[in-house]
Parts: C-alpha cells; sequence; structure tokens
C-alpha cells in the first residue's frame, strides 16, 4: 500500500509538470513575441506563431480526448508528452518566422493531448473523496501558468535568450514523461472501436477555418472581405457537418446525448464563458500597468501575482469543499466574487491606487479558481470511465474556444475604444503645437519608460486617460457575459461528488 501511495504521488507530479507546460506555454511564448519578431524579422507573419498553436491545440482536444477513452489515458499523454516536447525543440532552432509556426503547430498537437487526459487521469486514479483535492491542485496549476508565463517570459528572454522559452519546456517535459512511464499503471480495459474519420476531419475543418477568420479579421483583411467570409461560410459548413456526422456515428468523437445531462451542459457553457472573460484580465491589466501607471515589462507581469494567487487559492477551496457541497453553491461564490471583482476593475482611473489594483485582482483571481477544478469534474460527474475522455477533452476545448473569441472580440473593442477616446481628446489640437506633435507620435511610446519621459506632460496625460478608459470600460463590457455565467450557474442543480460507502459486515 505504501509503495501503490508513493507511485501516485509520482503519477500526479508527472501530471502536474505536463499541465503547468503546456498551459504556460502561449503566455510566456507571447511575452517573448516582441524579441523574437526583431530576430526573425516577418512581422507581417508574427500573427501565425500563436495561431499554428492554437489551431492545432484546439482541434486535438476532442480528438484526443476520445482516442483516450477508445485505447487508454497513457499511451496518449505519453504521445502528447513527446510531441509536445520535439516541437519545443524545433522551436528554439528556428531561423525564420514562417518555420516557427510550423513547429508550433507540432507542439500544438502535443499540447492537445496533456490537460484534458491529465485532468481524467485523476478521476479514473482517485476515490471520489479524494478527487476534489486533487483536481483543486491541477486547477491551481492550470491558473497559475496564466500569470506565471508572462513573467517567465520576460526574464527568460532578457537575460538567457528567447531560445530558451522554448527549450525550457524540455527537461520539465522530460521528468514528466519519465514519473509517467515508471510509475503510472493503467488498469482499465478499453475496447478497440470504430473511429469517427468524418467527425474528426468536419471538426478540424471547422476549427481552423473559425481560427484563422478570428485571427486575420480587421488585421490582415477586413471583416467583409471575401477571405475572412469564406472562412465563416467554412467554419458554418463543416460544423453543420461535424453535428451530422456525430447524430450518424457508431462511436462519435462527442457523444452528443451528453449535452442532454443538465449538469454537463451547464459546465460546458461556464467554461466557455469563464474563457472569455479572464483571458482579458491577463491581456490588459499588464497593458493598464505598463501604459497607465508606467511600470516596466517585467512589473507589469509581477503584478499579476496577486491574481494568481487568487486563483491558486480559490481553486484549491473549491477542490476540498467539492465533497461538502453542491458544484452550484460553490460556483454562486465564485461569480460574486469575480463579479465584485471585475466591476471595481471597471471603475479604475489613472488615479487609483495599487493597493485597490491588488485587492481586485485578488477578488478576481479567486472567483475564476473556483472554474479552473469545479468546471472539470463537473463535466464528467457520474460518467461512465469510457466517456470520460471526451467530457473532459470537450471542456478544455470551450475554455479554448472562449479564450481566443474573448482575446478577439473584446480586443477590437479596447481597441476601437482606445482610437475613438484618442481621436476626441485631441480633437481640435491638430493645427497647435501639441497637436502638430500628437501626429506624429505612436501611442505604443508609453510602454517605454525612455521614451515616455519625452513625451510632453499635457499629451502624455490625455494618452494615459484614454488607454485608462479604454480598458476598464471593456471591462464593464466582460460582466455581459458575466451575468449570462451567474444564470447558467442557477440551472447546474444540486449535483455533488457522492463519497463511496465502504460496505461493513455485521
Amino acid at each position: 500500500m505504501i509503495k501503490k501511495d508513493q507511485n501516485l504521488k509520482f503519477v500526479v507530479a508527472g501530471l502536474l509538470l505536463g499541465i503547468l507546460m503546456s498551459a504556460m506555454d502561449n503566455t510566456i511564448v507571447a511575452t517573448a513575441m516582441g524579441t523574437i519578431v526583431s530576430d526573425l524579422g516577418g512581422y507581417d507573419k508574427f500573427i501565425w506563431v500563436t495561431s499554428a498553436y492554437m489551431v492545432a491545440v484546439m482541434a486535438g482536444m476532442p480528438i484526443f480526448g476520445k482516442l483516450s477513452d477508445m485505447y487508454g489515458r497513457k499511451r496518449f499523454f505519453i504521445f502528447g508528452l513527446a510531441v509536445f516536447l520535439i516541437g519545443s525543440s524545433l522551436c528554439g532552432t528556428s531561423q525564420s518566422i514562417v518555420q516557427l509556426s510550423v513547429y508550433r503547430a507540432i507542439q500544438g498537437i502535443g499540447g492537445g493531448a496533456l490537460m484534458p487526459i491529465a485532468f481524467t487521469i485523476i478521476f479514473d486514479i482517485f476515490p471520489p473523496e479524494s478527487r476534489g483535492k486533487m483536481t483543486g491542485l491541477l486547477g491551481a496549476v492550470f491558473g497559475a501558468s496564466s500569470v506565471l508565463g508572462p513573467l517567465l517570459g520576460a526574464y527568460i528572454t532578457d537575460y538567457v535568450g528567447w531560445h530558451w522559452v522554448f527549450y525550457v519546456n524540455v527537461p520539465i517535459g522530460i521528468l514528466s514523461l519519465f514519473f509517467i512511464v515508471r510509475f503510472y499503471k493503467e488498469s482499465l480495459v478499453h475496447s478497440k472501436q470504430k473511429i469517427d474519420w468524418l467527425g474528426a476531419i468536419t471538426l478540424v475543418i471547422s476549427v481552423v477555418s473559425l481560427m484563422f477568420a478570428l485571427e486575420l479579421g480587421g488585421n490582415k483583411y477586413a471583416w467583409n472581405s471575401v477571405q475572412i467570409l469564406s472562412l465563416f461560410v467554412g467554419f458554418f459548413v463543416f460544423f453543420v457537418a461535424f453535428f451530422f456526422a456525430e447524430v450518424k456515428a457508431q462511436e462519435p468523437i462527442l457523444p452528443l446525448w451528453l449535452f442532454k445531462k443538465r449538469l454537463f451542459a451547464t459546465s460546458q457553457l461556464l467554461a466557455f464563458l469563464y474563457g472569455c472573460t479572464f483571458i482579458i484580465l491577463t491581456v490588459f491589466i499588464p497593458i493598464f500597468v505598463q501604459a497607465v501607471y508606467g511600470g516596466s515589462a517585467k512589473n507589469a507581469g509581477l503584478i499579476l501575482t496577486p491574481m494568481m494567487l487568487g486563483s491558486v487559492a480559490g481553486s484549491s477551496i473549491g477542490g476540498i469543499f467539492m465533497t461538502k457541497t453542491s458544484y452550484r453553491n460553490l460556483m454562486f461564490i465564485s461569480i460574486i466574487s469575480y463579479t465584485v471583482g471585475m466591476f471595481f476593475l471597471g471603475t479604475m482611473t489613472p488615479d487609483t491606487a495599487r493597493i485597490l489594483l491588488t485587492i481586485y485582482m485578488i477578488l478576481v483571481g479567486f472567483g475564476v479558481g473556483f472554474s479552473f477544478s469545479l468546471l472539470p469534474t463537473a463535466s464528467i460527474h457520474k460518467l461512465e470511465p469510457q466517456y470520460r475522455g471526451s467530457a473532459n477533452s470537450t471542456n478544455s476545448f470551450l475554455r479554448s474556444f472562449g479564450m481566443t473569441l474573448g482575446v478577439t472580440i473584446f480586443g477590437t473593442i479596447q481597441n476601437n475604444l482606445l482610437t475613438d477616446k484618442l481621436k476626441e481628446a485631441f480633437k481640435g489640437m491638430q493645427g497647435g503645437a501639441g497637436g502638430g506633435s500628437m501626429m506624429k507620435m505612436d501611442p505604443r511610446q508609453v510602454f517605454e519608460p525612455i521614451q515616455r519621459s519625452k513625451i510632453p506632460p499635457f499629451i502624455l496625460d490625455k494618452i494615459v486617460h484614454a488607454m485608462s478608459d479604454s480598458i476598464t470600460h471593456t471591462f464593464v463590457l466582460t460582466l455581459i457575459p458575466i451575468a449570462l455565467a451567474a444564470i447558467t450557474i442557477m440551472f447546474m442543480g444540486k449535483a455533488r461528488i457522492e463519497l463511496e460507502r465502504k460496505q461493513v459486515k455485521g
């Protein structure tokens, strides 16, 4: 028994390392992107570095989830780790931005297998009374990664070199691989089933079409251009085809009957809504700190630490109390903290004290943290082992999809708000000395301390207020999907983790 318990500790360590590595990858790379582009060139193509990874991850999640149900978790988690490490190693050797994008796609294929399967393995190997704490731990790592990534990326890029934002994955991944190969003994029996190839192909094409439309729309091509409209049409056509394929398939990648289960359906919608709002915080709070307060890039990453600590606390508490009360009750605590924190973030001005920003971040982090542990567990509540991989991968997929959609929509809104507020602030000044300076100025200069110091104070004040207002108004708008999340929570029901009762012989 002692040996078994020791093995479980190593298995959990391997899963935690795998999740940390894959979840942190996109944020750590985003921080280094400026340096990468200056070194490799290809500014007009740098968006593909992120897009290629996200497309591969999102397309792979449901497929690997289903394959793990059919053929076993261990082999596909190991496959994901191996492919991710190969992709990471190749990324560090890139000589062009196109080459880096191709290697990132390879990385993403591996990443699509890691997170959903890790949560499912925890559910397989631990009894109900332990699952809450363990999923809370995995959720805490996932939440922490979104904040640690930018900070770690800044330091590695500045002091070691951008190649190491990829190479740093290798020792972490090898250690994770060793723990899983050596200590994870999968005992579940899996029967071979017919693979839903039509479902897999239509899903991949629909996801790729939508991702490219969101990434290129308003950037490389206008939203109403033939290219973007064609991508949206392609997404719609192949998504409908995927839906019909799943209805007809003998063993569908995504069993649609799962959505008839109230707890499953509400958990998926909540994962999407939390994903599309939380990503805004990780993007715009550092920008607010850097552009409005005048902090450096490193300080902007460091200031997210309170949100990270809040999310870790929320995830851990959610996991601990999962066996004591319903998912719905815990998610109510989550949404209250999240709503209050986001509301106060929407009231910030350039004069808001740093300590208040810290408190607001703790509130939103604490609220979101519950979702990291509760929603994956609620997704597979009372499901047979052969469906857990599909259910959990769907939850991870929808959270990632929400993040992609959220950062696109709210990012566009913030950019438009900033443009309008700058025009309004400098209206009538074009002819004056200050207006002439403004017309020649790139507002991005406020991000660089040296350049910032060269901006005339009265112009800097207008830029800072415009930046502040555009970001805080965007935070206010996120209260709309958060309100939808609150309504969704009401429909979760009273389900909770039920402990296994041990029979006592009289």
